[in-house]
This record gives structure tokens, C-alpha cells and sequence, in this order.
């Protein structure tokens, strides 16, 4: 054994010792993160201490659950198996993993963030790497998807006998395997499971020619069978394809090899549609380790997840579930395990932001809350430390959550009401291990009678809407808003600040109508009394500019005419004389004096919360900023805003100020979306565009609303930035 390895080993024990032991924390991260930065081959150098095999499980959703549903069925089997059963799915966990492993295992079994596999398989060599599906998640972080595909086909690339095993009903991990020359395995969805779609896509978009798909079924987000009109890419021949799923208190389904026409039978107890995909992923992998078909359906039965996934437990006979979401897909699948499960629901949801969550929270936008909404019997509670935030995104939903401060109280208010009512917990990555500790603190050691019934059933708040004068004569000719592309450009749930107007007119009881205009639509902008404009990835925001191209001369002239608009990242840089997409130089509209003079590249993106003074707002206007463009605005225009906090960037990093007031336009690089925690913003654009289209001479006079909490979801990050 070399010096270095010998240190790294010592390191890790004692390490491992003194946070078991003193600590009393898991030993996950740190030991193999000392083991690393003594011996950076560490991994390469313990894979030794794996004799048969090994499988790594990487993809946005999904990885812990099917990366122990595996190692149960290879123990199952009678293998001995190495597995980061904890989620530490960083280099320092599979490190962590191999250095505690006692001498010879036959498999190891780890999951890999995404972005870390370039890092791990090289050195893991790994006999299969399980590919579940590619969704759009910490985009602080990880960016656009096209920079996690490039990790996974970099690391591919160093381990060219590792065999993929992949979701081909995903658009973005059939490019993957398209990019690689390893040996492929796909797997997916042989029929259409009929159940109902969520709106979130993260793949609408050919990335080999950039037309847009044509979908024949979408299951779930982007997952289904999808085609290209223009190149002809389109969802590979399944080898192993599932067929005659059969939904209820279960799930049942057949996996057949189209090669052999051989088929297997395999039910979950969980009936969401991401199951299917869960328990077949688990299924290929556990098949190609050698485990037979009756050991793998043995250890779905008996799997009982301990780590917050999927997790069931009862407190004083009330059934409690227990799952992580930690993006708008992950989110919108438990949204149908609420909505779709019988009876009378509490529903708590938590959010944070630390580094390991992202910081960027402006996706909780794109979750479907509304299906909640439809629903008479669930209550609702909103946790973490972005609570506020989450608060009013269930406002703008039509549900008024309670804040919580731990997952306690939602205990407590549950067991006060009557027994059928069942419990929810729903937390995003940092805040699940909290709630869970404080469920299980409380959870049935065995089962008991039900709790006496409460006397009474909680009711739903209703918004209070004021009736205001003038109103009326909008009845037969509604406010109409005009929301451009959000099929294109819509990556930071910039579609809320739509949501918002929408909303904020309805409960002033003023008639609106929203017209969505997708990718192959038009629209009359003579017709149109706000428009709206989100930002959006590279590929997606340079069809778009094509597009308006096309719609120049109306743009223009509706601008000109001082029509309201209200532009967001991507879509005010499409306003400008010119912007870059990597090195390329893309034409704007030049409607507004303004350029974007430099893209930037992965790792200088300007991404931080932000303060700034608006003259359009009393209140700091505070947002979340994603861009690599810096941007500088010329002659005939003003900024949006001051950057006031201690962080934040604003147009280029340098001026101090962010976007652009041009006439009744407004450009910023602020999402989250802007006008949730903003509401004069939002009452500004609403007056002005009610000010032209009554012919005043002044804005319109709105009735006021109960803004109490926009303004504590503001209130929040401008104290946590320190602005005064």
C-alpha cells in the first residue's frame, strides 16, 4: 500500500470515528472528502474491494430509491454489496462508501450526482451506468441541461466498457447515449399510460437540429415518444419496453425483451406513472447483475425506505407520507400522489435554498399547485426557509397555506382535526432530513386506535375581491394579456409574473384574458394590452428571436404606441441591437438602444438573489438573476433599477443598475418571477395598460389588495441581504 494511500485510509478512520462517535452525525461526505484530498486515486485505488461488478445510478429524479432498491435485491440474491445507501452522491460519498467497506464485496452499487460523474467513473470503471432521466434542477448550479449531458458523455467517454443502460423515452438521455460509443441498453414505456399531463417539458427541442418535437404520448415531463419532423431523431427501438400497466391501489405492469419477445410481471405498491419508470430502471439493472425476476419482485415487496423517499409511517394511527421533491417535475409527481389518493389530506410542503438545494427557488412557479386547489378536502402549509416565498406561490394557486416553522405543527393541527384526515410531507432536499427526524420522533412504534375525532373541519380562505368603478365596460372587451412563447421561454418560472396579472386582475374583479401564443401560433399585437416575455436556454431564446423577427414591424409599433410590456433576461436581450450565444453573434429586434456585449461561459455566469430602488416601486424590488450576458444600455432609455444589496450584478456587473425602461417597456434580468414579491410592479402594469385602453390621461386608479403576503416574501430577502 503507497504512503498516500496508506494516509488517506488512516485519514477516513479516524474521521469516520470522530463523527460517529463525538459527533454523532453520519459519516457520508467528510471522510472520503479528507481520503480524496490525500489520495486523489482513493477510488480507483479500493475498487479492488469489488469482485463481480458494480452499477452506477445517475439522473435528476429517482437515484436514491432506485440505487437502494437494487442493493436490496442483489443482498436479496445472496451478493454482498458496497452502496452509499445515504444519498451522499458526490465523489467524497463513493469514497466514503469504498474506504468503510470491509474487506472483498461482490457488488457496489452507488449513486452519482450528475455533474460528478465526470469526477467518479473514470475511476470506478463501473460494469453499467443506469441513466434515469434528465429534468431541469438547480439552475445556479448545474445550469442548463446541455452542461450535465456534457458531464455524463465526458465520463462515458473515460469508461468506454462501461455498458449504459438508459430512459430512451427521454429525449435527453437518448442524445446521450447517441453521443457515446459505449454499448447501450434502452428502456422505456411501450404504450401510452393515459394519465394526466403536467406542463412542464424540459425537452421540446431537437438538440441535434433545433426544430421543435412532435410528441405521439408524453407520460410525464418530456418523457414519451417523441420525433423530429426536421432531422428525424427520434425515441430509439426499446430493448426492454413496458406494457399493460394497470393503475389502482398498485401498480402492475409486463417488461418485455423485444429481441426475445421474454416478459416479466412486476407490481409496486406506489401507482404514480413515475413508478413504472422506477421499478423497471431498478428491474434492468438488478436483471443484468444476475438477480432472478422472483428475488427482484421480492425486494420491491419488502422495500422500505428509512431515508425520507417515499417514506410511510403513521402517528397516532394517522397515515403520514413522507417524499422528497426537489424540482418542478419531482414536485408535480407528488402533486398526483396528493391529489389522486382518497380521502382528507393535510399537506405540508417545505422548501430551502442552501447550496445543496440551489439557491434559485423560481421554479416552485412551474409546479401544477393548482391541481391542489381543485381539490375541497386538502389543507395546506408551507415550511423551509423560503416558506414566504412558497406561501405566496400557493396564494397565486387559489390556496392560503399557513406558514410553519417546523413540520410540528402541521402534526399538531392535523391530529386536532378528525381522524380520516391523512398526512403529506413533501421537502426539497436540505429541509428532508429535519422533517423527517421530527416525523419519526413522533411516528408510531406500533399501531394504534385513531385519535379522537376533532369537532370541527378546517375551511378554506377565500380571497376577499373589491369591486372597482369603470370596471365594467371591460366585460365585452377584456384586459388582454399576451404571454409570447412560453413554451420557448419560460426557465426560471418567468410564466408566474403572468399568473400574477392574471390573478391580481381577478381579484379586483376586472375582466381578463390570457392568450398563450406557442411555437407555430400568432397573434394580433394590436389586440394586446400587456405582453409579456420570459427568458429561456440558448437554443430555445435564438428561435424565439427568429420568430420575432418575423413580428418586428408589430412589436415595434405596439411599443411605440406606448403598449406595456414586460420583458425578463433572455427576452429583454432579444430587444437590444445584438446578443451573443456563446460566440456567436445573434441580431435583436434594436427596438431599445441596448447590447448584450459578452456571453460569458458556464462558470461566470452572474447568478445571486438582488436588491434594487425602482422609481416604479416604494418597495425594494428584489429577484434572482441567472445570465451570462452582460448587457449595456445606450441613449433614449433609463434603468430599471439601482442595485442597492451587497450582492447581485444587474446588467453587466459594473454600471450598478438592472434593465431598462423604455416608454411602457420594462427589461430586467430579475426572476422569481419578478412581480410575485413585487406587487406595484405588477399593479403598474396593470394601470398603465388600463390607463391606454380606457384613453385616461393618467394611470388608473386599481383598488387595493391584502398584499400582506407579497410583502413578507419581500421583506424576507431584503433583510437577508442586509438592505436597510
Amino acid at each position: 500500500m503507497g504512503i498516500r494511500k496508506l494516509l488517506a485510509n488512516s485519514a477516513s478512520s479516524v474521521s469516520t470515528w470522530g463523527l460517529r462517535h463525538i459527533a454523532k452525525r453520519p459519516a457520508a461526505n467528510m471522510p472520503g472528502k479528507i481520503a480524496l484530498k490525500l489520495d486523489p486515486q482513493i477510488i480507483a485505488e479500493s475498487m479492488n474491494k469489488i469482485s463481480e461488478g458494480s452499477i452506477v445510478v445517475v439522473g435528476t429524479n429517482g437515484k436514491t430509491t432506485i440505487t437502494n432498491m437494487i442493493a436490496d435485491a442483489l443482498e436479496r440474491q445472496g451478493k454482498t454489496v458496497a452502496c452509499n445507501r445515504t444519498g451522499a452522491n458526490l465523489a467524497y460519498g463513493v469514497a466514503t462508501t469504498l474506504l468503510q467497506t470491509k474487506g472483498t464485496v461482490q457488488w457496489g452499487v452507488f449513486e452519482s450526482d450528475e455533474l460528478w460523474l465526470a469526477h467518479t467513473l473514470p475511476q470506478v470503471q463501473a460494469s453499467y451506468v443506469l441513466l434515469l432521466n434528465l429534468f431541469r434542477d438547480q439552475l445556479d448550479r448545474c445550469g442548463e441541461i446541455d452542461r450535465v449531458q456534457d458531464a455524463i458523455v465526458q465520463a462515458l467517454n473515460e469508461s468506454p466498457d462501461t455498458v449504459l443502460l438508459y430512459n430512451a423515452d427521454d429525449p435527453l438521455c437518448a442524445m446521450v447515449a447517441l453521443r457515446v460509443q459505449n454499448k447501450a441498453i434502452s428502456f422505456g414505456v411501450g404504450e401510452d399510460l393515459h394519465q394526466q399531463q403536467n406542463k412542464v417539458s424540459d425537452a421540446q427541442m431537437c438538440q441535434r437540429c433545433s426544430a421543435m418535437f412532435t410528441y405521439e404520448y408524453r407520460q410525464y415531463g418530456q418523457l414519451g415518444t417523441y420525433s423530429c419532423p426536421n432531422c428525424g431523431f427520434s425515441r430509439p427501438d426499446l430493448d426492454f419496453a413496458a406494457k399493460n400497466a394497470v393503475f389502482g391501489n398498485e401498480i402492475t405492469f409486463d417488461v418485455e425483451e423485444t429481441a426475445t419477445g421474454n416478459h416479466v410481471s412486476l407490481r409496486a405498491q406506489r401507482a404514480g406513472v413515475y413508478m413504472v419508470y422506477n421499478v423497471m430502471a431498478a428491474w434492468l439493472a438488478s436483471h443484468v447483475a444476475g438477480v432472478s425476476d422472483e428475488v427482484f419482485q421480492q425486494a420491491v415487496d419488502l422495500f422500505d425506505p428509512q431515508n425520507g423517499r417515499l417514506q410511510s409511517l403513521t402517528i397516532q394511527g394517522r397515515s403520514v407520507l413522507l417524499n422528497l421533491a426537489k424540482n418542478p417535475t419531482g414536485f408535480n409527481q407528488n402533486m398526483k400522489l396528493i391529489t389522486q389518493a382518497p380521502g382528507k389530506k393535510v399537506a405540508a410542503f417545505f422548501i430551502n435554498d442552501n447550496e445543496a438545494d440551489g439557491h434559485d427557488i423560481s421554479w416552485i412557479w412551474d409546479c401544477d399547485f393548482e391541481e391542489l386547489a381543485e381539490q375541497e378536502d386538502v389543507v395546506v402549509y408551507a415550511g423551509g426557509i423560503r416558506k414566504n416565498d412558497l406561501a405566496l406561490r400557493l396564494r397565486y394557486a387559489g390556496i392560503e397555506a399557513q406558514t410553519i416553522n417546523s413540520v410540528d405543527e402541521m402534526v399538531d393541527a392535523a391530529l386536532a382535526m378528525p381522524a380520516d384526515w391523512n398526512m403529506y410531507a413533501i421537502a426539497n432536499y436540505t429541509s428532508l432530513p429535519a422533517v423527517r427526524s421530527s416525523l419519526m420522533a413522533r411516528a408510531d412504534k406500533n399501531k394504534v386506535d385513531h385519535a379522537t375525532e376533532g369537532t370541527s373541519e378546517p375551511k378554506r380562505k377565500i380571497h376577499a375581491c373589491v369591486q372597482q368603478e369603470g370596471v365594467e365596460a371591460l366585460n365585452e372587451n377584456p384586459l388582454r394579456i399576451v404571454h409570447l412563447f412560453p413554451d420557448l421561454m419560460n426557465l426560471y418560472g418567468d410564466g408566474g409574473n403572468v399568473r400574477v396579472l392574471a390573478q391580481r386582475c381577478r381579484w379586483r374583479k376586472i375582466p381578463v384574458e390570457v392568450e398563450a401564443v406557442h411555437y407555430g401560433e400568432e397573434t394580433d399585437l394590436s389586440k394586446a394590452d400587456i405582453v409579456v416575455l420570459g427568458g429561456g436556454p440558448d437554443r430555445e431564446q435564438k428561435l424565439a428571436s427568429e420568430i420575432l423577427f418575423a413580428m418586428k414591424d408589430d412589436l415595434l409599433t405596439y411599443l411605440e404606441n406606448d403598449g406595456v410590456m414586460l420583458a425578463i433576461c433572455g427576452g429583454y436581450q432579444i430587444l437590444g441591437r445584438r446578443w451573443l450565444m456563446s460566440d456567436e453573434e445573434v441580431e435583436g429586434l434594436s427596438i431599445i438602444d441596448a447590447e448584450t456585449l459578452r456571453a460569458g461561459t458556464g462558470f461566470d455566469r452572474l447568478i445571486d438573489n438582488i436588491v434594487l430602488s425602482s422609481p416604479l416601486a416604494s418597495m425594494p424590488v428584489v429577484g434572482y438573476e441567472n445570465h451570462a450576458g452582460r448587457t449595456k444600455i445606450g441613449v433614449g432609455v433609463e434603468p430599471f433599477g439601482r442595485v442597492i444589496s451587497h450582492v447581485g450584478h444587474g446588467n453587466d456587473d459594473t454600471s450598478g443598475c438592472d434593465g431598462v425602461l423604455y416608454k411602457n417597456c420594462i427589461g430586467t434580468y430579475l426572476h422569481g418571477p419578478l412581480l410575485g414579491k413585487n406587487p406595484e410592479i405588477a399593479d403598474h402594469l396593470i394601470a398603465v395598460a388600463l390607463q391606454k385602453k380606457f384613453g385616461l390621461d393618467n394611470p388608473f386608479v386599481l383598488m387595493p389588495l391584502d398584499d400582506s403576503v407579497e410583502r413578507e416574501a419581500n421583506a424576507y430577502m431584503v433583510s437577508r441581504l442586509g438592505v436597510s
